[in-house]
């Protein structure tokens, strides 16, 4: 299979995933910096898959409560601010678990930042104590491209990068 790939079976996916979570890794090591961190994680996601449309972080921010900023990420023109709650970022930060959306369209309250976004995967990331840090936030510009494979890996990648 070539890469950058879409990778439309289950099983290259997770394989995909696999190996792009090592490379990941192996860059990292040693990179105590967070900001560094999440750049390189962004940058070498949207790298990796075809369907990786926009990709980055939404950031905790610590000075206003319950409200992310746009952190470090690959693509268009991002949401600067955005309140838990609000949007599919929002819901995660909220929630706290990962938000998968196959439609971006019927999703209620869906923030347009690009719209050429048809579908949209969201994970909460934590720190080592638990504490919710920053979303990490991949949209597509087909429909239903996200599905537990990738909520899976990027869930266990975000893990691994932050809370280790």
């Amino acid at each position: 299979m070539s890469y950058l790939a879409r990778a439309d079976r289950p099983a290259d996916k997770a394989e995909r995933y696999a190996e792009v979570e090592a490379e990941i890794l192996a860059v990292l090591d040693g990179e105590p910096d967070r900001t560094a961190r999440m750049a390189t994680v962004a940058s070498m996601l949207a790298d990796a898959f075809e369907d990786y449309f926009w990709t980055g972080f939404y950031v905790v921010d610590p000075t206003r409560e319950r409200e992310l900023v746009v952190g470090p990420y690959q693509g268009t023109l991002g949401c600067l601010r955005i309140a838990f709650g609000r949007g599919v970022c929002g819901t995660a930060a909220e929630t706290g678990r990962t938000q998968i959306v196959e439609d971006v369209h019927a999703f209620p309250g869906h923030i347009a930042c690009d719209g050429r976004s048809e579908s949209e995967i969201v994970v909460p990331v934590f720190d080592g104590s638990g504490a919710l840090i920053a979303v990490f936030d991949v949209d597509a510009t087909r429909k239903s491209a996200f599905d537990a494979v990738d909520a899976e890996a990027l869930e266990r990648l975000m893990g691994k990068v932050f809370a280790a």
